[in-house]
């Protein structure tokens, strides 16, 4: 489990076809500021909201495996460049962000990004079939980002991002037309499953 709050921005540097009949790609990922003295192999680590497993670790680099599945259902993963990092957390952790499970629900399109001062107003179309688990003031995480949304209309949501969000995360680097991974509030998905346990 994860909080959403991005420890630091990390950069894959290299992708890796794997010889198994899985047509596994191994990511090398440079940690950046991400400390790894307390990481071991198979702790997980969310890479752009993606829960990956450490495989190798080498210096301030390690490395994570990714399934074809994964990668065609998730952007941000299949080429080089900057990702949000977050360790998986300990019970004894703070939740400043929400729960987040590190499983990306969907892809959304990223409709505006418009400066507001020192702020940016980022408004996402999500899937339809995600839309009905996005509240107005609830929880969403973008990219791994746990955020609140402002408003949400029809499958259209609106989130207002801060400059130390901007600042710390790779989200700045987001325009008009972007992809982004969403996953939605679990708390959601639970309540619908237990009052339409049929569905």
């Amino acid at each position: 489990m994860f909080s959403g709050i991005v420890a630091a921005i990390g950069r894959i540097t290299q992708l890796s076809a794997r010889a198994d009949e899985n047509n596994t790609v191994r990511l090398t990922v440079d940690a950046g500021k991400l400390g790894l003295e307390d990481v071991a192999l198979g702790d997980s680590i969310a890479c752009n909201g993606v829960c990956l497993t450490v495989v190798e670790i080498e210096g301030n680099h390690f490395r994570v495996d990714v399934s074809p599945e994964t990668l065609s259902c998730t952007v941000g993963l299949a080429e080089p460049g900057e990702i949000n990092m977050e360790k998986a957390l300990r019970l004894s952790d703070r939740l400043g962000g929400h729960l987040v499970s590190g499983h990306v629900d969907g892809v959304g399109e990223v409709l505006r990004f418009d400066a507001i001062g020192d702020n940016r107003l980022l408004e996402i179309r999500a899937p339809k079939a995600l839309a009905k688990y996005i509240a107005k003031k609830g929880s969403v995480t973008v990219n791994g980002t746990s955020l609140t949304t402002n408003d949400v209309r029809g499958t259209d949501f609106t989130i207002n991002l801060i400059p130390h969000t901007l600042q710390n995360t790779t989200l700045h680097q987001i325009q008009p037309g972007s992809k982004v991974n969403l996953e939605v509030d679990l708390i959601a998905r639970y309540c619908e499953r237990l009052l339409n346990p049929e569905s």
